[in-house]
């Protein structure tokens, strides 16, 4: 099945470029728009009935678009609407959720840490999907600030540092042996991290499982795009353009777009 149209990715802010890479690198021949909800970031503190208000909005702006898929790109969005989102629209969603699994399977220590959003460690499916893990110790830990700190640029700062090592070093002390991170901007942070743990933590974080099962979906389904013409990729945002171009490296169009 041949299907020339975009994958669309859609995230509160400029996290979920990351999961876009891991797509665009395992699928370059295909065309994708990437919305950033920048305006209202983080999802991670708002009510699960906004959240879901947002994740309509979102889609519908990508399906009028011709997105013959979407992926949510934010973890929060994923844990508490992926649901309705799925019940509601007809085409396929792609969620990405913190991948538990791997490290609580892999872990030796019987212990693993995860950083994420208050709105994904509250959530209904981030409960479920922890219960079956029951001889595994997780340490939760909100990354207050962590995302607002990533959407103004600030990646690099001091503040960013000081958060990181007060979030890390009750994990460390626990004796961790793996570090999830539960949200789509994080996985910005991980030169800093890496600098704060010991070389014995391993980091994991849901950006290449999600552009496997984005192409496995893709090609049950819909179809990938055959055409011997460039793929494009196509970025909106409602604020902060400077930030996302400076993630993308002013490699790609950016336009404003205030939905």
């Amino acid at each position: 099945m041949i299907n020339n149209n975009p994958i669309g990715l859609f995230d509160s802010g400029i996290g979920g470029t990351s999961i876009w890479r891991e797509i665009h690198q395992l699928l370059p021949n295909e065309n994708t728009i990437y919305l950033a909800d920048s305006k209202n970031a983080p999802y991670g503190e708002k009510s699960k009935e906004e959240i879901i208000h947002l994740s309509y909005k979102n889609t519908e702006f990508l399906l009028d678009q011709n997105c013959k898929i979407i992926v949510v790109a934010c973890n929060t969005a994923t844990t508490n609407a992926v649901k309705e989102l799925r019940a509601k629209y007809k085409v396929p969603f792609i969620g990405i959720e913190p991948a538990i699994k791997p490290a609580a399977l892999h872990s030796k220590t019987q212990k693993i840490g995860i950083l994420a959003t208050k709105g994904t460690l509250n959530s209904e499916l981030f409960s479920k999907n922890t219960e079956q893990f029951k001889n595994i110790q997780i340490i939760e830990q909100i990354g207050f600030g962590l995302v607002e700190l990533i959407e103004n640029g600030k990646i690099n700062s001091s503040e960013m540092n000081e958060l990181l090592k007060k979030y890390l070093d009750p994990m460390i002390q626990c004796n961790i042996d793996y570090l999830v991170l539960g949200c789509s901007h994080y996985p910005y942070l991980i030169p800093q991290i890496k600098k704060l743990l010991p070389q014995n933590i391993t980091i994991i974080d849901s950006g290449e499982a999600v552009a496997k099962q984005t192409k496995k979906i893709l090609e049950e389904t819909v179809g990938l795009r055959e055409d011997s013409n460039k793929s494009e990729s196509l970025f909106y945002s409602n604020t902060k353009i400077k930030v996302l171009q400076e993630i993308l490296e002013n490699k790609y169009p950016i336009l404003f777009k205030d939905f």
